[in-house]
């Protein structure tokens, strides 16, 4: 048995239509028809005659049914677009959300490196007074520093007094102790001459 060529194969699906028997039927028709018109007696006439009604009932509810589908494909295929665009819209919004959330994650990445070094700087700071309180340190240091000068002068001024006086007491100890040998000469010489005195022969 030969091959059936492409080309009959083709046409034998667009005349069959969904595959329900639609060629099968427009050929009964035709030979319900040729019947028809051969028929010698008004009876068989009338039954070939219902049987074309017959079969042209069949195929107009089988084109009936098949225009169905189509439009049920049409509107399967059109669902199918409008899915598919709407997957692309997502498609594209995940795309922009990963974006964003990318860069979401670079901001908070910064503010977590900032905040980390505001914490760092903030444990230097809080080692370090502030400057009202060093201010007041300030002026406390100037306060004992002024009354440190004054005792200070006040110290001089005692040491000075007491240098005089000491310089006074040491020339007083040294007129003093030329004084007492002065007297102490003076006395030898008043003995020397009371004993020179004693020894020379009366006359």
């Amino acid at each position: 048995m030969g091959s059936v060529p492409d080309e009959v194969i083709r046409k034998r699906l667009l005349i069959d239509g969904d595959g329900a028997g639609d060629d099968r039927r427009i050929n009964l028709l035709v030979k319900s028809f040729i019947k028809w018109c051969n028929s010698g007696s008004q009876e068989e006439g009338y039954s070939q005659y219902q049987r074309m009604l017959s079969t042209l009932s069949q195929c107009e509810f089988s084109m009936g049914k098949t225009l169905l589908v189509y439009d049920m494909n049409l509107r399967e295929m059109e669902n199918y677009e409008k899915i598919y665009k709407e997957i692309e819209c997502s498609i594209a919004g995940a795309h922009e959300k990963i974006a964003e959330c990318k860069k979401q994650i670079l901001q908070a990445k910064r503010i977590r490196k900032n905040r980390q070094e505001y914490d760092a700087l903030a444990k230097v700071i809080q080692h370090h007074p502030d400057r009202h309180e060093t201010l007041k340190e300030l002026e406390a240091l100037g306060k004992e520093l002024e009354h440190l000068s004054h005792i200070k002068e006040s110290v001089e001024d005692k040491l000075e007094l007491r240098r005089k006086q000491f310089h006074v007491l040491l020339s007083t100890i040294h007129e003093l102790q030329q004084t007492l040998e002065n007297d102490e000469k003076l006395s030898e010489v008043e003995e020397a001459q009371e004993a020179s005195m004693e020894t020379d022969p009366k006359p």
